[in-house]
């Protein structure tokens, strides 16, 4: 017998605790008030970052969110991508401060292959929408 209620609360559950790529991309579009964390190390973040975010890295949470993000403020974290748990990790001290915070699944692998704006030491860098994450002549999968 299916258990319609155990399983609605878990997937509530998820998009409580989780968001991806695009999502975040369109609350920054519409200036919602979040800030988007970077929690990889500074090689990671030289090489390229989603635009928009701020670099603090995993290990460095517990002593510099405090003073650099205000405790009422939600925050989203990503790492490298799906095969990486370093967002998890970073969610985890971020909770732990008693922030209100999201995952960002897929990382910045995912958003980097949606097309989404990246920022390196250097500036911009453009990529093209990879197929197989996203729709490349269309404005939203409709998801």
């Amino acid at each position: 017998m299916t258990d319609t209620a155990a399983i609605l609360a878990h997937f509530e559950a998820k998009l409580a605790f989780e968001t991806d790529p695009s999502d975040v991309r369109s609350a920054q579009l519409a200036g919602e008030s979040f800030v988007l964390v970077d929690s990889r190390g500074d090689a990671a973040w030289a090489q390229g970052r989603a635009e928009g975010a701020i670099h603090l890295p995993t290990a460095q949470i517990a002593e510099r969110a405090a003073t650099e993000i205000p405790a009422d403020m939600p925050v989203v974290v990503y790492c490298w991508g799906p095969a990486c748990n370093g967002a998890t990790k970073a969610a985890i001290q971020f909770a732990k401060l008693g922030y209100s915070v999201k995952e960002m699944i897929g990382g910045f692998e995912y958003w980097a292959r949606e097309g989404l704006p990246v920022l390196t030491d250097e500036g911009h860098l453009h990529r093209d929408v990879d197929a197989l994450t996203s729709p490349v002549n269309a404005i939203s999968c409709d998801c």
